[in-house]
């Protein structure tokens, strides 16, 4: 693939030698891993997990704390290798050395602080780093028209894109991080936890542009720990517990509550609930009403064989 530099501007190409499949996915997943695990010595991070994401498609990695969110993220973007297992892009075994590697393969990641610098403007940070140049200066409206065109193309009407990107909304931050990795040839956008810290609209706002994505031809794999915005825009739902998989499944395989009872930990609260009855008091109250809940999502957390690990320390 081209570098991004070698990308024409505001031009986003399907990816070549990925035939499309009746239903609008490719046959060959953009990317695949394959039983990966990763060990940080005797710290097992990761285990046996298996993922995909083919183009026109969103993959939702859900998890709370400590399940291994992060750590996947850093294999897919090139940061870190897997220990054991396979990591295919476009059918090909790679292995990455740095995510600049993964970068030239489309690989591009969209993380929580968005790398962007508060007071610059929107279009210098939508370029920074691959600024265009005419001779020797940077060719500074040509830079604004491609900017403004980008996000017009994703549905994103600013105002002014001279205007710092400070001044912008959580959710306005997180589309023209978005439409930046798009322009510049992306075919894998993975988004670190995007409505994490965004209220109702803003995360509605920042869902609409994660369609957009997936409309435009691109795999999306959207990392959250909150099943009510995964399940709208997901049409695959890996669920990590503790660096293990916990359920990987495709949309018609399962119901938002189902995903919701598999995220809450079903058997935990079922167990927390019964030493809360056999407390007494206000806390026997307490137990009985998640013993309600655990009833009403109807469904209990799948137990694993793997032995019980520790995650990094900056696992997700």
């Amino acid at each position: 693939m081209s570098t991004p530099q070698d990308v024409p501007a505001g031009k986003h190409h399907a990816p070549q030698e990925v035939s499309q499949a009746g239903n609008g996915r490719s046959s060959v997943p953009l990317v695949r891993l394959i039983n990966a695990g990763k060990r940080y010595g005797a710290v097992i991070a990761l285990h046996d997990i298996n993922l995909e994401v083919g183009a026109n498609e969103v993959t939702c990695v859900l998890g709370d704390n400590g399940a291994g969110k992060s750590t996947l993220i850093k294999i897919i973007a090139g940061l870190h290798q897997p220990s054991t297992g396979t990591y295919e892009v476009e059918g090909t075994p790679v292995s990455f050395s740095s995510p600049r590697e993964a970068l030239e393969r489309g690989i591009a990641t969209v993380y929580q602080d968005l790398a962007v610098v508060a007071l610059m403007p929107v279009w210098r940070n939508f370029f920074l780093g691959n600024e265009v140049r005419k001779g020797p200066r940077m060719d500074i409206p040509a830079m604004k028209k491609m900017c403004k065109d980008e996000l017009l193309a994703m549905g994103i009407d600013l105002r002014d894109v001279d205007q710092p990107i400070g001044t912008l909304s959580g959710g306005e931050r997180q589309c023209v991080a978005i439409s930046r990795a798009v322009h510049f040839g992306a075919k894998v956008l993975i988004l670190d936890e995007p409505t994490a810290a965004l209220g109702v609209k803003q995360s509605g706002v920042v869902l609409k542009y994660i369609i957009q994505a997936r409309e435009r031809g691109l795999g999306v794999i959207f990392i959250t720990h909150n099943p009510h915005h995964a399940y709208p825009v997901g049409d695959r739902f890996l669920l990590l517990n503790r660096g293990a998989s916990i359920g990987n499944y495709e949309k018609n395989q399962v119901t938002r509550d189902e995903l919701t009872g598999l995220m809450a930990g079903g058997s935990e609260l079922e167990q927390l609930s019964h030493e809360l009855e056999s407390a007494g008091g206000a806390a026997a109250e307490i137990g009985r009403s998640l013993e309600e809940d655990v009833t009403e999502l109807g469904i209990s957390q799948p137990s694993t064989t793997t032995t019980t690990t520790t995650t990094e320390s900056d696992a997700r």
